[in-house]
């Protein structure tokens, strides 16, 4: 599926090689429309029991599909994911920093959360969806608006909170490897993390009411993730404002 970006003529030869396939459909959207309704139109022509969203940047091992089908056997699972890897983890210093961060994300964070059947996302690059839970859900994702506006960003974090609403599990698969291309420069990938952080916090402020229905550890998890660059933010403020104003930051300030 495209979503009506500009470089169509670019992939027209991939849509060109599978024109006679009929196991694959290309659907062109006429305008620019986003990813997330990009991906409620795939959604609507989907008729499997099972939906696995791949981006576009994103390979995945050749077991992948059926590493994933196997943990959605059991029907009280709604998503589960891969473990997500950078492709070009050796193009630099900062792709080789966040395949780092991937690691981390998916084999400490994901992989605590999945103890408890609670993923608070299933990462965008690979996440396979039950098709049932999916048609439950897909006005309440199409419908979403950030302050006044209908929603751009964090569609996967949302999708996952539905999830997690509607009572479903969201799980990890660690061996379920998806390589995608991650930003290799500063400023794009300040960007991203700006997106993501919005992403966040809004949709930790949604999902608040499930926290007392899950593990405490998950309350511990997601106001730990999300206090903590708070409160840094807030000392860093406060340091720099405190210089401006005395030419001095105390010890304490450093240490917090």
């Amino acid at each position: 599926l495209n979503d009506g970006s500009a470089n169509v003529g670019a992939v027209a030869p991939v849509h060109a090689s599978y024109a006679h396939d009929p196991r694959v459909s290309v659907i062109l959207l006429p305008s620019n429309v986003g990813k997330r309704k990009a991906q409620i139109a795939a959604i609507r022509r989907s008729f499997g029991d099972l939906v696995l969203n791949v981006d576009s940047d994103t390979e995945i091992a050749s077991d992948v599909v059926s590493k994933l089908v196997r943990k959605m056997q059991d029907p009280a699972v709604g998503a589960a994911m891969g473990q997500l890897t950078a492709s070009n983890r050796n193009d630099s210093w900062l792709t080789g920093l966040i395949d780092m961060e991937y690691w981390l994300a998916c084999n400490e964070e994901r992989a605590a959360q999945t103890r408890f059947g609670a993923v608070m996302c299933c990462c965008g690059p690979c996440a396979m969806y039950r098709r049932s839970a999916l048609m439950l859900l897909l006005d309440q994702y199409e419908t979403q608006f950030f302050r006044g506006k209908p929603s751009d960003f964090g569609e996967d974090r949302h999708l996952t909170i539905l999830m997690l609403k509607a009572g479903f599990r969201t799980e990890y698969v660690p061996d379920a490897i998806a390589a995608t291309v991650v930003p290799d420069k500063l400023l794009p990938y300040l960007r991203q993390q700006l997106r993501w952080a919005r992403s966040t916090y809004r949709d930790t402020l949604l999902g608040l009411h499930l926290l007392p229905g899950l593990d405490r550890y998950l309350t511990l998890d997601v106001l730990g993730q999300n206090l903590g660059p708070l409160l840094l933010a807030i000392s860093s403020i406060a340091a720099l404002a405190q210089l401006a104003l005395t030419d001095s930051v105390p010890w304490w300030t450093g240490l917090t």
